[in-house]
């Protein structure tokens, strides 16, 4: 919902930070999955109980992974760095609720019910932009991408933001997950009926 209106804010300060490094040689999978390393050690700290080392190492997954796609952009665009940028990103997802679903036994039933609605949000996700690729749909509404990028209510600074919320609050976890998967859920819904209005002719 809000990525959409935050690329014109973040984008500057990470093509800038993009070019330096890819003047150095650095590539956009190497940042790839080096985010995605310090993403699964955010899950593993969090299901040890150091949920602030956890709350950092997932400001620095998402660190790299802005920074990623700035270099990405630098270098040259790849589809081979575009579908490892979105295997990392739902692994990342993923894991979060993962680790609160270890950390205590209260968390594992709302756990496993906001792990399920991602799973439907990102099937809605890359359904929609399997469809508009091959309808040769395109939108820079995301900036510039590998693939189609559909909005929806639920998107990855509103599932950042929710992370946050979960470490700074963990006894809330339960309540947090729960109605963010309502979200989630509501969020296929929207993309659906995007879909019934862009493919049904």
């Amino acid at each position: 919902m809000f990525d959409a209106k935050l690329r014109p804010l973040i984008d500057p300060p990470l093509n800038r930070a993009g070019r330096v490094l890819a003047g150095w040689g650095v590539t956009a999978n190497a940042l790839t999955f080096t985010g995605l390393a310090i993403g699964l050690a955010a899950a593993v700290a969090i299901a040890l109980g150091h949920v602030g080392w956890g709350l950092a190492l997932i400001l620095a997954n998402r660190l790299l992974d802005g920074l990623d796609g700035a270099v990405a952009r630098v270098r040259g665009p790849s589809d081979l760095g575009g579908y490892f940028d979105i295997i990392a990103d739902f692994a990342f997802y993923v894991s979060i609720p993962l680790g609160f679903g270890i950390l205590a036994p209260a968390n594992t039933l709302p756990a496993m019910v906001l792990v399920a609605s991602f799973v439907l949000t990102g099937v809605s996700f890359l359904a929609f932009a399997v469809i508009a690729a091959k309808r040769g749909a395109e939108t820079m509404a995301h900036g510039r991408k590998s693939f189609f990028y559909s909005t929806g209510l639920a998107e990855g600074a509103e599932t950042i933001a929710i992370f946050v919320a979960m470490c700074l609050f963990p006894a809330w976890f339960g309540t947090i997950a729960c109605a963010y998967a309502a979200l989630c859920v509501l969020t296929v819904f929207q993309r659906s009926a995007l879909a019934v209005a862009a493919f049904s002719d």
